[in-house]
């Protein structure tokens, strides 16, 4: 029993470690719970209240936070850094 634990510590021990599983389970799982929520308190905050300006600053909010986990998701941040340093930066 003793060198089937043994070979198994061994096998484990020389796995590599890493968050891959953690992320999937972020990206599948808690970031549409996020939005769900997100969801239900614009709609609970702003609704028959009549206050449309300030809704729409909530949901400009919501955007501009959807946008920076899309970057952060996809990592093409630095493909658009790239791209606004081109528009002002002489080529």
């Amino acid at each position: 029993m003793t060198t089937t634990v043994w070979a198994a510590d061994m096998a484990l021990a020389q796995t590599q470690l890493d968050t891959n599983g953690l992320q999937q389970w972020m990206l599948n799982n808690l970031i549409p719970l996020l939005l769900l929520a997100v969801a239900l308190l614009l709609l609970w905050l702003g609704g028959g209240k009549g206050d449309n300006a300030g809704m729409m600053r909530r949901v400009g909010g919501v955007v501009v936070a959807l946008a920076v986990i899309g970057l952060a998701v996809t990592g093409s941040g630095t493909e658009l850094g790239t791209w606004l340093a081109s528009l002002v930066g002489a080529s």
